[in-house]
Parts: C-alpha cells; structure tokens; sequence
C-alpha cells in the first residue's frame, strides 16, 4: 500500500472509529439524562452555531472527554497503520525504528558484529518526574487506560455479532464511569498520589514493555540479514533502566521532606519485588518439565537441596508442591528467597538482586544441559532481564535541590559551628572555593549528627541521611545522583559534597575525601549553557570530582570493566534557556553546549553522559524522538543516555502495551543507531555554525525586547489564564519558585501553559522570523544556504520544523479575543499588534525555507488532526474567556464565596482546552 493510500485508510478509521464511540458517548448521556448536553456533542452536530451564553455548566466534560476520545482513536489509528506498513513492507521502514537504524547502518557499511559488539554499551534510562502539567485526576487515567484496551480489543475481527454489544456495553459503562468521576482535581494531589501514578508504570506497564521490546530488535536484526546469534543472551542487549524524580525532587517543593523521600524508596523496592516475584510466578506455571521425560541434572538437584536446607520447613513444604517438576521446584525456592516486606531481614532471603540473577543463570545451564534451550530462551530470559532492569529497585531516585537552598544550608551549619558564613551566598566564587576546598581536606563534619543547624541546612541533611541509611540497608541500586538545579559556578557543585560529608555520604582515603554518590550540575539559563564548558572543566579537575568519579566507576563496574572511562552526568534544562530567550536562541545555546562540555570530557578521558531534561511541548524541548536524537552535535551520544518524560506525554507515550512499546524502541534504537554513527563515521561540520550563531542573537533580541517592553507581564497575567493556572490545583508543586511576581520567579511549564492555553505558543515561535528576516536582508546568500541546509542538517531540520509545528496551532482570532481581557486599550493595542507582526513574519519565512510548500501539502496528517479539534475549541476558549472575566471580577470585587464556586467551571474549561491541544506546559 502508498504512503498516501495508507494515510487515506488512516483518515478513514479515525473518522470510522469516533462516530462510533461518540455515538456510545451520546448513549450514556441520554440514558443519564442529560440531553441538554447532547447538542454540544463534536463532530456530531453543528457548534460553530451555538450559543456559548447557554452553556451548560459540565459541557467543559464534555468536550474534555470527547478530545480523550479523539486522542485515543488517532493514536490506535497510527498504530495500526504502522503494523500495516510493517506487515506489507517489513521492519526497515518506520523512521526512528530498530530496523530502519540497522538498515542504514548496514548501508554506510556497518557489519553486524561491529553493531552487535556495540549494542551491549548502549544505556537508556527514561526518567518520569511529576511536573505539574497533568491536570486530570489518576483515576481518570486509569478509566482512560481501560478505555482504551476496549478500543484496541474491538479491532479483533474474531468476535461474533454477540460478543462485539458486549464489548460496546463495556465501553459504554467505562464512559459512565469517566462522566460521573469527574476529570478535574478540585484538591491539591499530594506527593504520595504522583507516587502512586509513576509507580504505576514502572510496575504495570514497563515489565511488560521490555521483553517486547527485545524482541523487536531480534526480528529486526533477523529482518536486515544479520546473524541472530550475534545477540543472543542477556548480555549482548542494550541496557535499559528507570529513573522517577517523584519524591526526591525538592527544587521549590515544600511538600518533599526527607519522611516522603524514604516512603518513596520503600514504595520503589516493594513495586519491584512484586515485579519480580510475579514474573517468577509466570515462570513457575511454565517449568513443568517432569522428571519422568528428561534426566535431572546432579547440579539442578543439588541447588534445590541447599535452597530447600536455608528455607527450613518452608523449603520442605514448597517441594511437596511440585513434587515430579525439579525445575519448578527450584523457581517456587527462589519466590521464597525474595526479601518481601514481611521477610526483608530474615537471612535465608536474597540481600541483592545479583544472587537472584546468579541463581537464575544456574537454572538456564541445567535446561540448557537436558537439551531445553528454546525453553531457557523465550521463558527463562525475560525473568532474568526484569531482574536486570528492574532489581529490588524498580527505578533510582534522584534528589534535586535548588543551588540557592543549598548556600542557605551551608550558611547555617557554618553559623551553628562557630565559623562567619551568615553571608556565604552573597560571597564572591573565589572567597567561596577558599573556603569550600579547604573544609573539603577534612573528613571531619561540622555539627554532632542529632544537632540542628536551620531550616534549610536540616531539611537537607535530613534528606541526605534518609539516602545513607538506605544505601546501608540495600546498597546503592536504587539511589540516583544528587542534581544542582540552577548550577552556575563550581562552588554550587562542591557545596554538595560538604552536605554529603555531613549525612555520611562520603568515605575517605589516604588521598582525600570522596562521595559515593554522583553530583550532577544542570545546566538551565543560556548564560548557564554558555559558560557550561568551562564549569564542567573545573568540576571535573577537582581532586574531590576525580576521587568521587573513581569511586563510583569501581562501585558499578565489574573487575573486567576497571579500565572504561568513568562517567560524569550533565543535565540540560531545555525549560528556563527558553522562556529566557525564546527557542532559537536555546536549542542553538544546548547544541553548542553539549558539543563544547563533550570535548571537555574527551580531553580529560571522563566520558559524558547527558542527561536531557525535556518537557511536553516544544517550546520546552519535545519533539519526535527519533528527530531529536538525530539533531544532537556529533560526539556528544556515545550510547548512552538519560531523558525525562514530564507530565502528561508519560500517559501520552506509555499508557498502553503497544505505545509504550513503540516510544521505548524510538529511544533505544534511535541511541544505539545515531551513537554508533557519532563513532564510526567522522563529523562533517555544517557550513552554517557562523550564521546560526548570527541567528540565534537577531532571534533572542527580539524576543527579550518583548519580554522587557513596559507593561509585557501585565499584559501576560490578563491576556492569558496564568492566574487560574496558579490558583489550581494542577501539581504538587507550586507554579513559582520563591512566590515573586517576576518572569525569572515563574516556572516554565505555567509559562509554556498558559500562552498555549490563550493560543499564542509564544515561545515556541516568537523572534525566529525577526532572525530569519534580518538573516535575508544583510546576508541573502547565508539565507539560501540555510534552506538549502535545512533540508540536510538533522539540527536544523528539527528545529525549524518544531516551529512549524507550533505556529500551526496559533490561532490569530482566538489571541486577539483573549487580548480583549487586556484592561489597558494602549498595552494591549501594543504588544499585540507587535506579536501578530512576527507572526506573519515568522509564518512568512519558515515557508519560503520550505521552498513556498505549505504544512498542508508536506503535512496533511497534522492538519487533519488540527481541523477535528478547530470548531469544539474555539467554543471552548470563548467560554473561558467569558468564565476568566466573570472570575476575575468577582475576586476584584471580593466576593470570594462566588468566585469559589465559578472556579471549577474554570478548571474543566482549562483541562478542556488541554484536552483538544494535547497539551499543557
């Protein structure tokens, strides 16, 4: 089938599949008795005509669970329509795949044992953290989860007439129970609820997501002509770990202490070993090999004595279970073993998942000795791969602090111990570092371990001695690095390693003091990004790094992987670079960082592992996976990778089996294929590194001229819904760090929101024309080499068509009607007549660097997509609009019982609107 036969089919489900499932929502509205609500039904009656006055009050339900429809439907669609193209074309065909990866590096003239010999060093490590960017509540997740395993079931062309009402029944009561649950979180989640959401998929979903992910890899593998033997085994895989920020991450979060830190390492291990004991579970039902059809090995017999002998009359018991199945006797020995809640310090039990992998190795070379090997293949390797990937662990955690809370800390315990630190953050760098490197000679702490030095300085060391004890308790596995948010000088570095000292975290020699655990800078501003090179150098040239960096290599390497490089983790926030000078400007600023800190790294042989901290929308550094790592500077992967999935893309990308699937493949493929290309073919520098350099600075120019224009932030706070973000209850955590009404105080995502929310995406777009316009006018042959270039260079590429994408959702009418809320006629005839004006510059030149070609004759896919969604939200933005004019008045007027009761009709309009864009911050 075409490729444009394949969309057509496409086109056709999605319409196919949501008549049918807004029919059943019609349905369960009728059969509730809210008829009334009928008529505003999309794509099912005409709404440009209604009157947004008569709204009903849960009409913002509907929309919201009408555009989860949508959304669910367009994504069954798109995988449906790659399992197609797969089935009729093969595996090297979908961008971003294992099989279009292998393809082109068999093409450039990779042989399989150079890629296979790679493949083993390859490392991702997803990392979700809880940013607040998820408006719904989990339990509307988890009916959303449900839904959409009726939608995909439906598929099956097995059923009979009979069976397929029952399978509309159910999905009509899921749509009842997602109508009376209520989509909305009228209470602030706490911690524990983030939690228990992220928990949820690293215990339900990704155990599951693993091994079909291995298995994609062998088909394509067998799919390109490469020899399957090449990666067969646990080993010859690429590494695939979990990291979570839920409950260690305290930039700005009150709500984080020290008690929900190690509630959370508890709630981590116990996910984990209910993986682990479940997988073990599944393979006891499959080992029923019988020692009446194959000779017990004496080994098999002999493990099974010593195992039964630590279980006492437990082991006994369990043998009498299976008695004619060795090897499922051996498997219900090893459940025993796990070191469950209620068994955790009994010796007998398994203290490191090593044993238990070891163990498991055991049991493969007994099948493997009575001729079972496709048994230890397909039933014993998926076990022995959850234990790789998950450990009694299920993810690290990694602790995050403010750099500032930090030297309010370090204030403290220098006051407490007798030593003039009451100004210590206000201290230039280099009275700092004199201070800072001679207290770093000492293994001596400052204060008693029980004494209090502050609010600050015990919040931390609170926090880090949880971290210890665990450590003391489990080992490491489960513990990720300590991470510098706002990391701008060394002194924010070593200032950690003070704390670490204090809490017991760091462990001495004859050379010195070093910390067990990782200290990451991140690298956020674009002055941060700017000046990151030289940071990273200094960090790295501090004897305490160089221990430290030793240390932990000897801790996680095995003796026969002594003399590897150790490993430095850098952290790039793709979030504030943006909102400070537009996303030109920062994509160019993180791209000439990572290449700059990676040639640090080479000339002091520690390798760099770059961990990208990107958001839910482009404006804070999303994009298409395989796009994205296609645009990283040449060098800078070297197979392995950290990246966090924020907010709602985590339900977005991994809520079901097939999805999750395919965003891991995009990950893992993707650093495996675009790592090998860094080291295998040599850099072709791009002709233009000069001019994007001119073009970021014409770019950030004009967006900090906005930015800083007089009134700008007034115009922001009335022109879009930034005070109801801040009033609700989306997240955990506050919208502003420090509580200032100030740009810098105010974080990203409420930043990103609510220009989405208005329909401006004004950070995604604003300043890239101006830049590009300038660009043509004094150097018109650097400009036609750009659109030439933009076609070859993957860096450029995703940006400017990023962009694209962005300006794509703008809508001038619906801006200008949410500029109506601007009070001051001059302010708002201003800035917005400055923002429609790069608007159609910037629309103007992203087509001419496309050759004149419009997003709808290059991208017809998302222009449908957006046309859906068009006439349901504009009635929904005219209805907030409404609700934000009648909210505000009421709280100006303090009438602040009515205001209360308003604002949840606000809220839906908010998650509404979400909803239909795909999108908050």
């Amino acid at each position: 089938m075409s490729p444009t036969n394949t969309l057509k089919t496409g086109f056709e489900k999605v319409d196919r599949d949501l008549d049918f499932l807004i029919g059943c929502f019609e349905e369960v509205l009728i059969s509730l008795g809210e008829e009334n609500l009928v008529r505003y039904l999309p794509w099912r009656n005409n709404l440009a005509k209604s009157d947004i006055s008569e709204f009903p009050e849960r009409v913002g339900q509907v929309y919201s669970i009408a555009f989860q429809i949508l959304n669910m439907v367009e994504e069954n669609a798109a995988a449906q329509a790659r399992r197609t193209r797969e089935n009729e074309t093969g595996l090297q065909y979908e961008p971003g795949s294992w099989g279009y990866h292998l393809k082109h590096l068999k093409t450039v003239g990779l042989t399989d044992k150079q890629i296979a010999g790679f493949l083993s060093n390859v490392q991702i490590e997803p990392v979700l953290t809880a940013h607040p960017t998820e408006a719904k509540r989990s339990s509307v997740l988890e009916q959303h989860r449900e839904l959409y395993k009726l939608i995909v079931k439906r598929e099956n062309q097995m059923w009979t007439k009979y069976e397929q009402e029952e399978i509309r029944n159910d999905i009509k009561a899921s749509l009842e129970r997602l109508w009376r649950s209520g989509e909305i979180l009228l209470t602030k989640p706490d911690v524990a609820e983030e939690r228990r959401n992220a928990i949820h998929y690293l215990r339900n979903v990704f155990p599951n997501a693993v091994p079909r992910l291995d298995l994609r890899l062998k088909q394509a593998w067998a799919d390109v002509g490469f020899d399957p033997s090449l990666i067969k085994g646990l080993s010859r895989l690429p590494k695939i770990c979990f990291g979570t920020w839920v409950g260690g991450d305290r930039d700005g979060h009150p709500l984080v202490t020290a008690d929900v830190t190690r509630q959370t390492l508890i709630d981590l291990r116990r996910g984990a070993l209910w993986v682990i004991h479940h997988q073990l579970g599944e393979l006891i039902e499959k080992l029923s090999l019988s020692y009446h059809f194959q000779i017990v090995p004496d080994t098999l017999r002999s493990l099974i004595a010593i195992r039964c002998e630590e279980l006492g009359d437990r082991g006994a018991r369990l043998l009498r279970k299976a008695p004619e199945e060795p090897w499922r006797q051996f498997v219900l020995l090893m459940q025993a073993k796990l070191p469950l809640e209620d068994r955790e310090n009994e010796k007998s039990c398994y203290q490191h998942p090593q044993e238990l992998s070891e163990d498991l190795g055991r049991l493969r070379d007994t099948l493997l000795e009575v001729g079972a090997e496709r048994i230890a293949e397909e039933d014993l390797l998926p076990v022995r791969r959850a234990i790789e990937v998950f450990g009694f662990h299920l993810a690290v955690l990694d602790i995050r602090q403010n750099s500032s809370f930090h030297d309010l800390a370090i204030s403290q315990l220098l006051v407490k111990a007798g030593i003039d630190g009451k100004d210590f953050p206000e201290w230039p760098e280099v009275k700092r570092l004199e201070l800072l490197n001679k207290e770093l000679l000492s293994a001596r702490p400052f204060l008693h371990y029980k004494s209090s030095a502050g609010p600050e300085a015990d919040s931390v060391l609170q926090c880090f001695r949880v971290v210890a004890r665990h450590i003391e308790k489990f080992g490491k596995m489960g513990i990720g690095s300590f991470i510098v948010s706002m990391t701008r000088q060394l002194s924010d570095l070593l200032v950690v390693y003070i704390l670490a000292r204090e809490a017991g975290l760091t462990v001495s020699s004859e050379d010195g003091v070093a910390c067990i655990l990782p200290v990451v800078p991140l690298l956020e501003t674009n002055d941060d990004l700017e000046r990151g090179a030289r940071l990273v150098r200094e960090f790295l040239s501090h004897p305490v790094t160089k221990r430290s960096l030793q240390l932990q290599r000897r801790n996680q390497m095995s003796e026969d992987n002594l003399a590897s490089a150790p490993v430095q983790q850098v952290m790039l926030g793709y979030s504030d670079s943006n909102k400070e000078v537009g996303i030109l400007a920062s994509q160019w600023a993180l791209n000439r960082a990572q290449e700059q800190i990676s040639g640090v790294g080479n000339e002091l042989g520690v390798k760099i592992r770059f961990f990208h901290g990107r958001g839910g929308t482009i404006s804070r550094g999303a994009g298409p996976t395989h796009r994205f790592l296609d645009s990283l500077p040449h060098g800078s992967l070297t197979g392995d990778l950290r990246v966090t999935e924020q907010g709602e893309t985590v339900a977005q990308k991994y809520a079901n089996q097939i999805t999750a699937t395919y965003n891991l493949e995009l990950l893992c493929a993707g650093v495996a294929g675009v790592s090998l290309q860094h080291h295998n073919l040599g850099k072709k520098p791009p002709a233009l590194e000069k001019v994007l350099s001119n073009l970021s600075e014409y770019s950030r120019h004009k967006y900090q001229t906005l930015l800083r224009s007089v009134g700008f932030l007034d115009y922001h706070s009335q022109a879009t819904p930034i005070d109801a973000l801040e009033f609700s209850s989306i997240g955990s955590r506050p919208s502003r760090r420090t509580g200032r009404r100030t740009l810098e105080d105010l974080r990203a995502i409420p930043w990103v929101f609510s220009w989405n929310q208005a329909r401006y995406y004004l950070s995604g777009w604003y300043g890239v024309g101006f830049g590009l316009e300038k660009l043509a006018q004094e150097d018109p042959v650097s400009f036609e080499m750009l659109s030439s270039e933009c076609h070859t260079w993957p860096f450029l590429k995703f940006v400017i068509t990023n962009v694209e994408t962005t300006l794509s959702s703008v809508d001038v009418n619906i801006m200008r009607d949410y500029a109506g809320l601007v009070e001051d006629s001059d302010l708002r005839h201003r800035i917005l007549t400055d923002i429609e004006d790069e608007l159609q510059r910037t629309n103007e030149y992203i087509s001419r660097i496309f050759g004149g070609k419009t997003i709808a004759q290059r991208r017809p896919r998302m222009i449908k997509t957006l046309k859906m969604r068009a006439d349901a939200l504009k009635l929904l933005h005219s209805q907030q609009i409404r609700l934000l004019r009648q909210w505000r008045t009421l709280r100006k007027e303090n009438r602040d019982d009515e205001a209360k009761l308003l604002f949840p009709q606000l809220l839906l309009s908010i998650n509404a609107i979400a909803s239909g864009l795909r999108t908050t911050g």
